[in-house]
């Protein structure tokens, strides 16, 4: 009934964690399959291959790293399932309980026109107040579906769904062709543009919660969003006419009125200063066409992408 697909590279601990967590799910996948990006370090990968294996139903391919690509990758992964649903997740998505697949699978099941679902991201213990707070104002603890028609009312957010931890249908990812290929970033939004234009809807499922976060510094949220804007502009012809910075715009206000609230005044020039860099970056990555190369590679989060794809 269901597989999942994990692209992994150079895991830390939290990969261990997930795959516990996996191994004592109510419902349990026919297959996990890893696609275990190799490093060219011997030891390194042994050590990898060896911790997938204590992966129930694990079925472990290794490719090069120069071959490794956020959407081919995946469906490299979903051309080896016959399942008739493919949760897909990331190496340091930890499960916060075992009905992680149950939850997702009763959402799915609700509602034939649901094509996609995605799962509650929680912030781990090093994360700050900030970030906290995002997670809560991107996940809340209400699940919701979106259809074509909260397009005017949500604008970009009615595309926003996270690989982090996703459920597809077989039959709508198939019809949608699978993954965009050699994309930079952001191939589930790039999905989801496309699952809600052809009519089908995406669920999103609070109780099928993940601890997923990470503290980023300035730099590096400048890099992401710069990334981000080029997928964007890219594949303009889905993006193009809809809102998008209206949503950033509220949560920078309304993560300002929650610091104030709660006696964290004291962090709002971090705010300002992370809000910053993240609208800079996406302000350059729009125009990363006009850009000189050497710029571009000193902007992007992932300089390989750039490499291969000139």
């Amino acid at each position: 009934m269901i597989d999942v697909i994990i692209p992994v590279y150079r895991p830390d601990e939290k990969l261990e964690h997930l795959i516990e967590k996996l191994n004592c799910q109510t419902i349990e996948p026919e297959h996990i399959f890893f696609m275990q990006t190799t490093t060219g370090e011997a030891e390194e990968d042994k050590r990898v291959h060896k911790l997938l294996e204590k992966a129930k139903h694990a079925v472990i391919t290794e490719i090069a790293k120069k071959d490794f690509d956020h959407g081919g990758t995946r469906n490299q992964g979903a051309s080896m399932s016959q399942a008739e649903f493919m949760l897909f997740m990331t190496q340091d998505a930890v499960p916060t309980d075992e009905y992680l697949i149950e939850n997702f699978l009763h959402a799915m099941q609700r509602d034939e026109k649901i094509g996609t679902a995605y799962g509650r991201q929680l912030p781990n213990d090093e994360v700050g107040v900030i970030e906290r707070y995002t997670r809560q104002f991107n996940y809340p603890d209400e699940s919701s579906v979106k259809s074509k028609e909260d397009i005017d009312r949500l604008g970009i957010k009615t595309y926003f769904c996270s690989n982090v931890c996703a459920m597809y249908r077989r039959t709508v990812y198939e019809e949608m062709g699978g993954f965009v290929l050699h994309t930079i970033f952001n191939e589930d939004m790039i999905m989801a543009a496309g699952v809600i234009q052809a009519g089908y809807r995406i669920a999103y499922v609070a109780e099928a919660s993940v601890v997923h976060a990470h503290k980023y510094t300035y730099r590096q949220q400048f890099t992401r969003n710069f990334d981000l804007a080029v997928s964007q502009r890219q594949y303009h012809e889905i993006f193009d006419g809809i809102k998008s910075e209206t949503e950033g715009i509220r949560l920078v206000k309304d993560t300002m009125k929650y610091l104030f609230s709660h006696g964290k005044w004291y962090l709002v020039p971090d705010l300002i200063f992370q809000s910053g860099f993240k609208f800079l970056g996406y302000r350059f990555g729009k125009m990363y066409d006009k850009l000189p190369r050497f710029l571009v590679l000193r902007f992007t989060w992932n300089k390989a992408y750039w490499n291969k794809n000139g």
